[in-house]
């Protein structure tokens, strides 16, 4: 059975991708609502899932992680087992960000932040390359951004 989510519902979930820092008391003003009633519904979102989890973001740059790459990796062979065996090792790396699986060309698209070219180029030759069913890495550098959103329209 699908959860339904009411007004009230889209709304705390709008509020909190703008802000996660808002505490029941805050939600409750902007929603004219008990603070009881907005705590019950936020226990409840988490529980259902559409709250996976409440994390701060970064300004990247501040914590040297200047260079952004979207990388496009072909592996040899697709069996489920090499899949897995892929998306398993590669998100024990700390400068993967993102893994997608992909149709079209690439099996994966990886969002890979680190601090410069030359740690670009170390990782993919001592981590990315060195696992056993890659066959191509295609990597392309962002030179701007010009929106980073995480917030979905509810």
């Amino acid at each position: 059975m699908q959860n339904v989510l009411d007004p009230i519902d889209l709304e705390i979930l709008r509020l909190l991708q703008k802000d996660a820092t808002l505490n029941n008391k805050e939600l409750a003003f902007k929603l004219n609502k008990s603070i009881a009633t907005v705590h019950e519904r936020i226990r409840r979102l988490k529980e259902q899932g559409y709250i996976q989890r409440i994390v701060a973001i970064l300004d990247r740059k501040k914590i040297n992680r200047n260079l952004i790459a979207f990388s496009h990796v072909f592996l040899k062979a697709h069996t489920a087992e090499t899949l897995v065996e892929f998306e398993t090792e590669v998100a024990k790396f700390s400068e993967v960000m993102e893994c997608f699986q992909m149709t079209g060309a690439y099996d994966f698209i990886l969002r890979i932040a680190t601090s410069d070219m030359d740690a670009y180029h170390l990782f993919l030759r001592n981590k990315l390359a060195t696992l056993p069913n890659v066959s191509t890495v295609q990597s392309f550098f962002v030179l701007s951004e010009t929106k980073s959103d995480t917030a979905y329209p509810l």
